[in-house]
C-alpha cells in the first residue's frame, strides 16, 4: 500500500470518528489520587504475550479467565499495551514503515478498528471497558508521550483552542525507539490543553488506569508528567497514574512518588535469572520510596505462556524455573510491587495459578507494613516486614547463589567495553590444537537491548577457510531467544554502524555459543559489533565479547543452601514459624531460625512472637 493510500485511508477514518470529538465527563469532586490505589494494582498486560498487536477477543479472553478464576483473589486490571491504534503492526519490533493510524480530528489516537471491532463508529474503547466493568473488573491503556507525529504532519486542531499540533511540539527528546510521537513543549499555549483533550477521551471511555511510556527513562520529563496529572485530574476521573520506562532516575524520586501511583524502576523485565537478580539492588535503593498510594515498579511478570506475538523470543511457558518463579513473587510481594501478569491468562497451568491465587502471600503483597531488606550478599538475602493487625513479622530469605557463567580469566581474547561510543572490534586470534571455541558475550548492565553480533566469523585451516555459520553449535544460549544465524537475534538483518552484513551471529547477552573445531583449525578471524537493535534504543547496551577455548564457568552451586537468620536481629526471643506458600506449620523456633532453600529459590514465612 502506498503512504497516499494510507493517508486516504486514515482521513476517511477520520471523517467516520468525528463525532468522537465531543466533551465528555464533567470534572467531579477532587480526590487524592493516591487513595485511587491504596494497594499495588494487580492485573494482566498483553505486552509479554502480544507486543503491539493484541486484538479485541484476545484481551477478552483474558478478562474472562480473570472474572472466572482470579478477581476474588484481588486481581482486577486489564491492560491493552502500546499502539493499539495501529492497525497493521507486527511482532519483534513495530511496523515503522507503514503503519496504518487510527487518529481523530483532534490529534487523537483511536483504536484499530480491525482489531478492536467495537471501537467502529467513533465509540473507541467505550464498549471495551463496558464489558470488563459488568464483570467487575477495571480497564487500562498504554499510550506514549507526547503529540502524534501524524498530528504535526497535517496540523491537527487542539480541542478547545484556535492553536495546532504544530504550536505546541519539539523534535527534541523524540523517542528513539518508537517514532510516533513528537515531543510537547510544556510552556508553550495550548500544551495542557492538548494533553486535557486526550485525557477527556479516556475518560470517556471509562479507562481506570493508563501506563505512559517514554516519560521518566532515560529522560525524565518532569514538566509532561505535571501536565498529565492536571490532566488526569481534570477529567474528575479516578485515572490510575503508571509511567514507564524504567530506570526512573533517583534524584527525581520524589517528584515521581507526587505525581505518578506506580512508577518502572528498571527497563523491561524479562524472563532470565539475571534480570531478576538485578531486581535485588534496584529494590533496594526504591524502598524508602514507597508510600501510600505510590509504589516503586518492578514491571510485568513475564510468568505462564509469554512470546505469542510479543517483541521477545517465541511462543514458551516462561524460562524461569519453578525456583524462580517463587522468588519473583516473593520479591514483589515483600516488596509490594505492582503485579501485571505478563503471560496468556487461558494457558494458565495449574502450578502458574498456584503462584498468583496463594493468599498468605497476596495478603503480605496488600497488608504488609515497614517492608525492608535485612541483608544481601553473593549468595544469600532476605525482607523483613510487619503485619499491623497483630505485629507478626513476615520473613522472605532468598538463595542467590550462582554459577559463573564466564570467567575472563579464562578468556583468550576479550574486546573492549562496546556500546554507542564504540561500537564495533576486529579479532584475529591463533588457535593451537584446540579442541573447542567458546564465542560468549557478557552484559555488563544487564539490559533488555544487550544484542551483539559477530560479523564473518571464519576459521582457517592451512589454505582452507570456513565460515562459523556453516558450522553446526554443539550448544548455545542467550538471554532470550535464539542465536541468529546470518540475522540478528530479533529475526532481522545483521547491522553494525549502519552496515549490513550477509554472514554472522546475532545474539543478545549473556550468550554463550559453543563449537567443536575442526582438525587442524590455527586461526579465528571476526568483527564483534553493537547489533542497531541495540544502538536505537533509548537506553543504549554496554556488551563485551569473549573467547574461550576450554568451559569459560566457574565451579557449580550447590542445589541448595541453608540460610540461618538470628531472631534477635528481628527483635524475637522465640517464636512460631508459617511457611506462607505451604501454609504449614513448622513449629517452635528459639534464638535462631535454619531452612534450606533450593538454588534461585525463596521461602517467605509468618513469625509470632511466643513469651518464654
Amino acid at each position: 500500500m502506498t503512504t497516499r493510500s494510507v493517508s486516504n485511508k486514515i482521513l476517511k477514518f477520520v471523517l467516520l470518528t468525528i463525532t468522537v470529538c465531543t466533551a465528555c465527563t464533567q470534572p467531579g469532586k477532587k480526590n487524592d489520587f493516591h487513595s485511587w490505589s491504596p494497594t499495588p494494582p494487580m492485573g494482566w498486560d498483553s505486552w509479554d504475550c502480544y507486543g503491539p498487536t493484541v486484538t479485541e477477543a484476545e484481551v477478552k479472553a483474558n478478562a474472562d479467565y480473570m472474572a472466572t478464576h482470579l478477581k476474588s483473589f484481588g486481581w482486577e486490571y486489564i491492560v491493552v499495551d502500546i499502539r493499539w491504534y495501529v492497525g497493521n503492526d507486527k511482532a519483534h519490533g513495530y511496523n515503522e514503515k507503514n503503519p496504518e493510524y487510527s487518529i481523530d480530528c483532534y490529534g487523537r489516537f483511536l483504536p484499530a478498528v480491525n482489531r478492536f471491532p467495537s471501537a467502529a463508529d467513533g465509540r473507541g474503547f467505550q464498549p471495551l471497558a463496558d464489558y470488563l466493568h459488568k464483570k467487575g473488573l477495571k480497564f487500562g491503556i498504554q499510550i506514549m508521550r507526547g503529540i502524534p507525529v501524524e498530528a504535526v504532519k497535517r496540523n491537527l486542531p487542539i480541542k478547545g483552542t484556535q492553536l495546532t499540533a504544530n504550536d505546541i511540539y519539539t523534535p527534541d527528546d523524540q523517542c528513539r525507539w518508537l517514532h510516533d510521537m513528537y515531543t510537547i513543549v510544556p510552556d508553550k499555549a495550548g500544551a495542557q490543553e492538548y494533553y486535557n483533550s486526550i485525557f477527556e477521551l479516556y475518560a470517556s471511555w471509562g479507562v481506570d488506569l493508563i501506563k505512559v511510556d517514554d516519560l521518566t527513562a532515560p529522560v525524565y520529563f518532569s514538566g509532561e508528567v505535571e501536565m498529565i496529572r492536571k490532566a488526569i485530574e481534570k477529567t474528575g476521573r479516578k485515572i490510575v497514574l503508571s509511567t514507564s520506562p524504567g530506570e526512573t532516575p533517583l534524584n527525581y524520586a520524589a517528584h515521581v512518588q507526587q505525581h505518578a501511583n506506580t512508577w518502572r524502576t528498571l527497563n523491561d523485565f524479562w524472563d532470565t535469572w539475571p534480570k531478576l537478580k538485578e531486581h535485588f539492588e534496584i529494590f533496594e535503593l526504591w524502598n524508602k520510596w514507597r508510600s501510600y498510594g505510590a509504589y516503586p515498579d518492578g514491571d510485568i511478570l513475564p510468568l505462564g505462556r509469554i512470546g505469542i506475538r510479543a517483541e521477545i523470543g517465541d511462543p514458551r511457558m516462561t524460562n524461569f524455573t519453578k525456583d524462580e518463579q517463587y522468588t519473583l513473587m516473593t520479591l514483589w510481594s515483600i516488596f509490594k510491587s505492582p503485579l501485571m501478569f505478563g503471560g496468556n491468562l487461558p494457558d494458565n497451568d495449574p502450578f502458574t495459578d498456584s503462584l498468583i491465587t496463594n493468599k498468605n502471600v497476596l495478603y503480605v503483597l496488600n497488608k504488609s507494613v515497614n517492608n525492608r531488606p535485612l541483608f544481601r550478599n553473593e549468595k544469600q538475602a532476605a525482607w523483613i516486614a510487619e503485619d499491623p493487625a497483630n505485629g507478626n513479622k513476615f520473613l522472605a530469605v532468598f538463595n542467590i547463589d550462582d554459577l559463573d557463567e564466564m570467567m575472563e580469566s579464562k578468556a583468550i581474547w576479550k574486546s573492549n567495553v562496546i556500546n554507542r561510543q564504540r561500537q564495533s572490534q576486529t579479532l584475529d586470534i591463533k588457535i593451537n590444537g584446540d579442541k573447542k571455541l567458546f564465542l560468549a558475550v557478557s552484559g555488563i548492565e544487564n539490559i533488555e537491548a544487550d544484542h551483539g553480533d559477530w560479523i564473518n566469523p571464519i576459521l582457517y585451516r592451512g589454505n582452507d577457510s570456513i565460515s562459523l555459520t556453516t558450522l553446526t553449535w554443539k550448544k548455545a544460549t542467550t538471554g532470550w531467544g535464539k542465536p541468529g544465524v546470518n540475522k540478528s537475534t530479533s529475526g532481522g538483518d545483521l547491522i553494525v554502524e549502519g552496515k549490513k552484513y550477509i554472514s554472522g551471529l546475532g545474539v543478545h547477552a549473556n550468550s554463550i555459543i559453543e563449537y567443536n573445531l575442526p582438525e587442524g583449525v590455527t586461526r579465528f578471524t571476526a568483527m564483534t559489533g553493537l547489533d542497531k537493535g541495540a544502538a536505537d534504543q533509548n537506553i543504549g547496551a554496554t556488551i563485551k565479547f569473549m573467547i574461550f577455548t576450554q568451559n569459560p564457568s566457574g565451579p557449580v552451586p550447590p542445589a541448595s543452601a541453608i540460610i540461618d537468620i538470628d531472631l534477635a536481629t528481628l527483635g524475637l526471643q522465640q517464636c512460631n514459624i508459617q511457611d506462607l506458600w505451604t501454609d504449614k506449620q513448622l513449629g517452635l523456633f528459639k534464638d535462631t531460625f535454619s531452612v534450606s532453600i533450593r538454588k534461585h529459590g525463596a521461602g517467605l514465612y509468618r513469625l509470632t512472637s511466643v513469651k518464654k
